[in-house]
């Protein structure tokens, strides 16, 4: 049986702890590995290793820092295959989809490999007489971050690239479902360059987790989860005098409006569904059409689609889609479809029970489709996290608009139609955090932020962009003056200054 441990100051380390986790092949449902369960102790001796190096990482200029960057984002390049092969053996996703959730972290170490422009401070020159204002922005010293199952190779790159880039040191607590990516992301920053300590992975649960949110050497952590526990870590952090931003749960909403291109959209609707297996917190697990013509014609379409849908391994290249990524959510996702039914939605297209031949104990889900679901069901209110579509009518533009606005979540929403009236009228009313027009998925670019409302986000600041910038530095404004000499006691002022 293959051990997962931590990686602590540039090697592979056990720790001191007896506790395991079974990492499953969710294409079979056997466990193909354990990973070592970390706590306290694992936690604290990845701070002191990384509190020493991060005075060296921190005093390094920028553009050097920016190179070790570059030099990983070349040997990420290298290894996609490796990657994406690692990341479906434990996720379940399709080898495509792993490619895509790599490149998309690799799309934010490519913003902050412009971390010497994105750094700089601000000067003014005679601010008053003989006197110069400047600031600085300096790294937080350590900060962590507590990554999803759902992308272990996209969000802790999220993370620590930037993080790295202002001059920090990091600890990164991975999901102990899917392990081995991020382990074998520190392997290859090490590679690149990065001095030993500076980037160390503790493996665990929630103790590890209590764990770093109770150090006093942690200055920030970054979290990314169900809602409930992003609210959890967000409290403790913040009680710990830490810096937190804690992204949540969500229930993205597609509003269909009568003049969309129906068979474009139900191809993004699709897609933006299953894709992943719905293990997306910017899947589009709810569509909204406006009109009941709207709402029969989409849903004809939808059902014909789905019936298209090939389920698959995640070594099929022909697959749509792989299995979820272990029993305990499969049982979890079949059991909000049993709720939906019982709750008088319309099963339109039933996936419990679903059976890959040759794979009958993996963890799949086949595609699900429910109608005339209501926003009082506890299957609208909650997130699902599968391969589960809902369709929601709406009579009236300013229905549909209401319904991902009073929604407990606000991650993202996307509109389709083509007036341009109508969907400069919802992107400027809804209250949502991400937006897209015609877009299915709408994942901001490295070089913007990403971030939802209300449940969704804790905390005022987003991920990656120049947001994540200001997130991992503080700033320091200094205020100088170079006097020629010759003062007395009687010049002091003993008020405070003024540009008067």
């Amino acid at each position: 049986m293959r051990d997962i441990v931590h990686y602590i100051s540039g090697k592979a380390e056990a720790g001191g702890g007896s506790r395991y986790g079974d990492v499953f092949d969710p294409n079979t449902g056997k466990v193909q590995a354990r990973v070592r369960l970390g706590g306290a102790a694992e936690v604290a001796k990845a701070v002191e290793i990384a509190k020493a190096a991060q005075v060296g990482w921190g005093a390094t200029n920028p553009q050097r820092r920016a190179r070790v960057l570059f030099e990983f984002k070349r040997l990420i390049e290298a290894n996609m295959d490796e990657l994406a092969r690692m990341l479906s053996a434990e996720h379940g996703k399709v080898i495509a989809d792993s490619k895509g959730d790599i490149q998309r972290g690799l799309e934010v170490i490519e913003f902050a490999c412009g971390i010497p422009h994105l750094i700089k401070g601000e000067y003014t020159v005679g601010a008053g007489p003989g006197i110069d204002v400047y600031s600085m922005r300096v790294p937080l010293g350590v900060v962590a971050g507590i990554t999803p199952f759902n992308f272990p190779g996209m969000i802790p790159m999220w993370m620590f690239g930037v993080a790295l880039a202002c001059g920090n040191a990091f600890i990164l607590k991975p999901s102990e479902r899917d392990p081995s990516v991020p382990v074998r992301l520190a392997e290859l920053l090490k590679e690149a360059g990065l001095p030993d300590g500076v980037l160390n992975v503790v493996q665990g649960d929630k103790e590890a987790v209590d764990a770093i949110l109770d150090h006093p050497d942690i200055k920030a952590v970054s979290f990314v989860g169900s809602s409930d526990i992003a609210h959890y870590v967000y409290q403790r952090g913040v009680a710990a005098g830490k810096r937190v931003q804690a992204m949540g749960g969500a229930k993205n909403h597609g509003i269909v409006l009568p003049d969309a291109d129906l068979d474009q959209t139900v191809a993004d609707l699709v897609g933006a569904a299953y894709g992943s297996a719905g293990e997306r917190c910017m899947a589009l697990p709810v569509v909204v059409p406006v009109g009941e013509k709207t709402a029969e014609t989409l849903r004809s379409k939808l059902v014909t689609a789905i019936a298209g849908l090939r389920v698959g391994v995640s070594t099929d290249t022909d697959a749509h889609y792989g299995p979820v990524v272990n029993a305990a959510h499969k049982s979890k996702v079949e059991n909000y479809i049993d709720i939906g039914v019982k709750e008088g939605a319309e099963l339109v297209v039933d996936g419990r029970g679903f059976k890959l031949q040759g794979h009958e104990d993996g963890f799949f889900v086949g595609p699900t489709l429910f109608d005339h679901v209501k926003p009082e069901m506890k299957t609208y209110q909650e997130e699902i996290f599968g391969p589960v579509l809902q369709i929601v009518r709406a009579e009236t533009f300013e229905q549909a608009l209401d319904l991902p606005s009073k929604h407990q979540y606000g991650n993202g929403v996307a509109i389709f139609t083509r007036n341009g009236e109508a969907a400069r009228e919802f992107a400027a009313k809804v209250e949502v955090g991400m937006v897209g027009i015609n877009v299915p998925i709408p994942v901001p670019l490295a070089y913007h932020t990403f971030g939802g409302w209300k449940r969704s986000a804790f905390g005022d600041t987003n991920q990656h962009g120049p947001e994540g910038v200001r997130f991992y530095t503080k700033i320091k404004t200094v205020t100088q003056r170079w006097p020629a000499g010759g003062t007395a006691l009687a010049d002091s002022s003993f008020v405070i200054p003024t540009m008067k």
